[in-house]
């Protein structure tokens, strides 16, 4: 069984938005990375395992470029990690501005990062997602990070992005479990419902912010890998 380690509690994170911010109107697209292989065998994969894209991760990659490439992006944000950067290479090529936010990047798995998914580490794995289901939002694995601390470093991440006023249509590539919980950061709802937001390779959740609030007005929309999905 995974030791799962209570870390110092941290004042659950909830959207500030400064008052500056409360007349600007941006719309974001949020994906998820295309396909690694870590990903296609089970292999925990989080903010230590900087992996690339598989052959099917660049074909989605391709897919959404092909879907949203008339898209009058202003700014191209991703973390840090290499899979991001292969998925919207499509719109970087066509020399957009790019920013790396660590505040992106994965949840850390701590000691797990690159293991394979045992039945002993996956019992594990839904001990952890229990507790959080639980509302107990401050544990993680050991030397990983708990959801608290994932919103602690989004939050900047997303006070940055707002506070480029000259952005109005916003590309955000980053990874799974990370995307649930900024999902809640922003939509305000608790994070313990964060496995209501599915997610799969490149699926894209749209916002709306407008008047200090965001609204999603496409949920978990995968429209453009349906001809991947029936070759």
């Amino acid at each position: 069984m995974i030791k799962l380690i209570k870390r110092k509690a941290i004042t659950p994170y909830l959207l500030s938005i400064h008052n500056s911010y409360r007349t600007l109107k941006k719309t974001f697209y949020f994906i998820r990375h295309g396909q690694t292989d870590l990903n296609l065998r089970g292999i925990v994969q989080g903010r230590g395992v900087n992996s690339p894209l598989n052959k099917m991760g660049i074909a989605q990659a391709q897919a959404f470029f092909d879907h949203y490439s008339t898209v009058p992006f202003d700014k191209i944000y991703t973390s840090t990690l290499l899979r991001t950067h292969q998925t919207v290479q499509g719109f970087l090529d066509l020399n957009l501005p790019w920013e790396q936010l660590v505040g992106l990047d994965e949840i850390s798995w701590g000691i797990y990062e690159g293991k394979e998914q045992t039945p002993e580490l996956l019992a594990g794995f839904e001990q952890l997602v229990a507790a959080w289901r639980n509302g107990e939002l401050d544990v993680s694995i050991e030397n990983g990070e708990s959801p608290h601390e994932l919103m602690a470093r989004q939050q900047v991440a997303l006070d940055h992005m707002l506070a480029q006023t000259d952005e109005k249509n916003i590309l955000v590539c980053m990874h799974g479990r990370a995307l649930r919980i900024m999902l809640c950061l922003m939509t305000g709802v608790d994070a313990r419902y964060m496995d209501d937001f599915p997610h799969t390779n490149t699926a894209l959740y749209k916002l709306l912010y407008d008047n200090g609030q965001f609204e999603i007005v496409d949920h978990y929309n995968t429209a453009h890998l349906e001809a991947l999905i029936n070759e």
